[in-house]
């Protein structure tokens, strides 16, 4: 009888483990992307010298830009 009731344990925690492994690596996943998020990289304009975050920048030749006018100056 009680090894019964440790088969069916066993298999109802297996299933539960099975059902939210999902959920649990979405929500790793969504932590990260967060964290991607805040941690935003700023770099140097060639031109003037000027931080700006890559969001924001203007990508040319590999290089990061402040604005249009720096990059038609360099």
């Amino acid at each position: 009888m009680i090894l019964k009731i440790l088969a069916v344990a066993l298999v109802l925690f297996l299933i539960y483990i099975v059902l939210f492994k999902k959920d649990r690596e979405k929500s790793v996943n969504n932590k990260s992307k967060e964290n991607e998020k805040i941690e935003d990289v700023m770099v140097e304009c060639p031109t003037c010298s000027t931080y700006v975050s890559k969001k924001e920048a203007i990508i040319s030749n590999g290089k990061y830009f402040c604005s249009k006018d720096c990059l038609l100056n360099k």
